[in-house]
């Protein structure tokens, strides 16, 4: 899979230790799936949900993307998940502090893209270095964990986290690499869900973390690119096509001036629709 086309609305955490969330996940409207072997596993049930999902990954999930979140490699689990993951996508590494614990993983996986799950102080601040690791493609941000270990407080704003989105937005953005934004708790709430998809998306996140199928509709709906923004796209680009045919730098749109940049930033618009109308046939 090309990780770089592929779109990334709605990446949903399953339980690898639940068969019938493994089944159904086969079916639902998710661009990717984090199979997760760590936090969703009780202790008791780290090997049979690890020979559960190696027999998973080899049946056919469609388009959906297929990352798996492993145990920590400082915990007694970690380097046998990392032997599993040769049928997925990407491989999820928890608490990643620094570009060193992607190097201890990417011995592990010599030919699976990794991510990281960016969900420490450390790891925050350390994000530029974690971010252009030659093996990375992706982070993830783990803001339950951050939020913990910050010792902040719940706000719908998000005020006390975004200085850490940013940080690493601005890291990813810089590698050329995929990012999408923590979960929302309250999964009966759609429009506070609604509410921080919109301002992840307005951010720069490629898309959102999700617990439950059903916030799946509103986040693919808040990521995707809307028939307004698809329409002026169309148009910025004839109209800049039909400027530079006579001679001219910028165009007009909506009273607009449109330039270079925006014609960039339209045709990955275009792409973006074009990917997500392939995905979903």
């Amino acid at each position: 899979m090309n990780q770089n086309n592929h779109p990334l609305r709605s990446v949903l955490y399953i339980p690898a230790s639940k068969e019938r969330a493994l089944e159904k996940a086969k079916g639902l409207a998710t661009d990717a799936i984090i199979f997760d072997l760590e936090d969703a596993v009780a202790v008791g049930e780290k090997g049979a949900a690890r020979d559960m999902l190696k027999t998973a990954l080899t049946d056919d999930y469609g388009q959906r993307m297929k990352i798996v979140r492993i145990n920590g490699l400082d915990t007694e689990w970690g380097a046998k998940d990392a032997a599993v993951v040769a049928n997925a996508d990407a491989v999820l590494l928890p608490k990643v502090n620094a570009a060193a614990d992607v190097d201890a993983l990417a011995a592990l996986v010599p030919d699976t893209p990794i991510w990281a799950m960016m969900e420490t102080p450390q790891g925050i601040l350390n994000a530029a270095e974690i971010a252009a690791h030659p093996r990375l493609t992706g982070m993830v941000m783990g803001t339950n964990d951050l939020a913990k270990d910050l010792n902040t407080r719940f706000r719908a704003d998000r005020l006390p986290l975004i200085t850490s989105l940013q940080m690493c937005l601005l890291a990813a953005k810089t590698h050329g690499i995929a990012i999408v934004d923590g979960v929302y708790n309250a999964f009966k709430d759609d429009d506070g869900l609604r509410a921080e998809c919109e301002q992840g998306r307005d951010m720069g996140f490629d898309g959102k973390t999700l617990i439950h199928p059903a916030q799946l509709a509103v986040a693919n709906f808040a990521f995707a690119p809307s028939e307004d923004e698809i329409d002026l796209a169309n148009r910025q680009i004839e109209a800049f096509s039909r400027a530079e045919a006579s001679g001219q730098g910028v165009a007009v749109v909506d009273g607009k001036i449109v330039e270079n940049l925006h014609i960039v930033t339209a045709q990955q618009i275009l792409a973006k629709a074009r990917a997500i109308s392939a995905m979903e046939g």
